[in-house]
Order: C-alpha cells, then sequence, then structure tokens
C-alpha cells in the first residue's frame, strides 16, 4: 500500500557537542503538498534538512521516504537545493548539469532531453556554452534550480529559492514550483518570507529552540490562532452594543468614516453581529481579520521562548 505521506521523521534527536539541534522531532508530510518548513535561524530546520538528504545522521529516531526506511539509494529519488547554492564556478553550464543529471540516476539522453526543456522554457539555452562565474547570481540561482528539479524527483526540497531573484525571476520560480505540486512531486519548502508561505504553502511545521512547536495544514493552524474579531468601517456612532461584541479599537478616519475591531466569543454568531451593525451604522466594509502567517511565526515563537 502507497504511504499517504512522502517523508515521515520520527522523534529525531540531534546532538552538536553542547548544543542539541533537533529534539524529539516528529513530522508527516503528505503527498503532493507544498510544506513549509519554518523557524527562526539557529532553530533546526538546517539540521533537519540534512538528515533527510542523508548529509548527517541522527542520534535517535527514523526517517521514512515513501513508507520505507530512508536508504542511500532514496537520494535518487530526492531533489535538493540548498541555502549555500553549491555549483562549480569554472565549469562550464551544460557540461555541468549533464553531469549532474547522471548522479542523479538519468543517461547522458535522457538528461539532455529534460535540459532542452528546461533551457526552452526558462529562455536560457545561449548559457550552456557559458562557465557558472561568467553569470549573474540570479542566472547561477536558475541553474541551481534547473539542476535540483531535472530528474523530477517525488521529493524536492528548496531552503529559500527566492534568494537573490529579483521579482520576476522569483514569480518565475514560483510558477515552476506551483507546476512541479501539480505534476505529483511533494516540496518542502524552508524560508524566511512570509508571504510566500501564505502564497504556496499547503501544510506547515515550525521548529524553534529545536523542538516542533505548530505543526498542521495552513487553514487549521490560521484557525488555531484566530482573534474572534472582525474589522468594520461604518459611518455614524456605535454605541450601546449588546454585551457579547466589544470594540477592541476604534479608529476615525479623515473622510468620515470610522474603522473599528470587534470581538464576538467564539460561539458567536457573525450574523447577529452584521445585524447589530446594519441597525446603526452604515456599512462600508466588513470582514474578518484572519491572521497573517507573520503574526503567527511571531506569536508561536514568542510563546515558546517564554
Amino acid at each position: 500500500m502507497t504511504s499517504t505521506f512522502i517523508l515521515e521523521t520520527r522523534n529525531i534527536v540531534k546532538q552538536y557537542a553542547q548544543h542539541r539541534a533537533l529534539d524529539d522531532v516528529s513530522l508527516s508530510v503528505p503527498r503532493g503538498s507544498i510544506f513549509g518548513l519554518l523557524g527562526p535561524n539557529g532553530a533546526g530546520k538546517t539540521s533537519l534538512i540534512r538528515i533527510i538528504n542523508q548529509i548527517t545522521g541522527p542520534d535517535s529516531g527514523e526517517v521514512f521516504l515513501g513508507g520505507e526506511p530512508l536508504r542511500l539509494e532514496h537520494i535518487k529519488r530526492i531533489g535538493y537545493l540548498p541555502e549555500e547554492r553549491g555549483l562549480y564556478k569554472k565549469m562550464k553550464v551544460g557540461e555541468q548539469l549533464l553531469y549532474l543529471a547522471q548522479l542523479k540516476g538519468l543517461t547522458e539522453k535522457q538528461a539532455m532531453e529534460k535540459l532542452k526543456i528546461w533551457f526552452t522554457k526558462f529562455d536560457i539555452k545561449p548559457w550552456w556554452e557559458k562557465t557558472v562565474e561568467d553569470l549573474s547570481k540570479g542566472m547561477q540561482q536558475k541553474i541551481q534550480f534547473v539542476a535540483t528539479v531535472m530528474h523530477e524527483p517525488e521529493l524536492i526540497i528548496l531552503d529559500e529559492p527566492f534568494s537573490g531573484f529579483d521579482p520576476i525571476n522569483a514569480n518565475l520560480i514560483k510558477d515552476e514550483i506551483l507546476e512541479l505540486r501539480n505534476n505529483g512531486s511533494t516540496i518542502i519548502f524552508s524560508t524566511h518570507r512570509m508571504e510566500s508561505v501564505e502564497e504556496l504553502c499547503d501544510h506547515i511545521a515550525l521548529i524553534n529552540r529545536s523542538h516542533k512547536v505548530l505543526d498542521g495544514p495552513k487553514r487549521a493552524i490560521k484557525d488555531q490562532f484566530k482573534t474572534h474579531t472582525y474589522h468594520v468601517e461604518y459611518q455614524g456612532l456605535l454605541n450601546e452594543l449588546p454585551d457579547a461584541f466589544e470594540i477592541v479599537n476604534s479608529q476615525p478616519a479623515d473622510d468620515g468614516f470610522t474603522r473599528a475591531d470587534i470581538r464576538i466569543p467564539p460561539d458567536g454568531s457573525v450574523n447577529d453581529l452584521i445585524r447589530t451593525l446594519l441597525d446603526r451604522v452604515a456599512v462600508r466594509s466588513f470582514g474578518e481579520n484572519i491572521p497573517s502567517m507573520n503574526d503567527i511565526f511571531i506569536k508561536a515563537v514568542g510563546q515558546t521562548n517564554e
């Protein structure tokens, strides 16, 4: 039976001298998802990624790929884009990519076919004979991305993939990440850019101080951090609200309208709030205050630091 999860880590512990990098970290990454691996600098994310890629091993715990205990040959089913890029600067781009593709199990013919597709897609055919050191940082990033995904791995691990890209090329890579997910790959996406997490990720896990502190579908995590407040812009006087509703802040605007945040109990009725507002004031806009991933990151890290 095919496992629901492409990757599972169970009770991973990693110790470096006096520093425990990972302490009993268990994750389950659903197939066909974009999984955000989040955390402050030094939290343990890179240590976990290195274990998954078999660069280092855990002191205790287990890793499973597709339901099987992780083995050396599994590396061909994984694509890894490290934060610290690692191309051979004196080597020509085409020669280097052919070499890296064959390390991942492709024949030279298969590699040429894949690379023709990617070089056309990224409009980089003139780069084939250039050496890596002749390319800008953004160009090198594109080449490294191609090297990561050209063997069509089941699991793709991207560590800060947008570092060094201008907005146009960042959007190009975002589109490719979504297409890879839609074609069946699973992506583990490690980043500090919460706007990218908002845009791309289906699931997230947050590691802080070597421990997993959050884990689950992004929508469920957002629900967990809801404040049960709603923003409203209105004209008129909003006073003598029923006890169920609490104005937590109010700010007049220059155009005669007021913006307020109103809290209702977790079991309260939003429809009752809307009816109450419409009976008293002219409403211009209304909506729920949904916590951003940035808000959640700061709050969760702050709570665990305390």
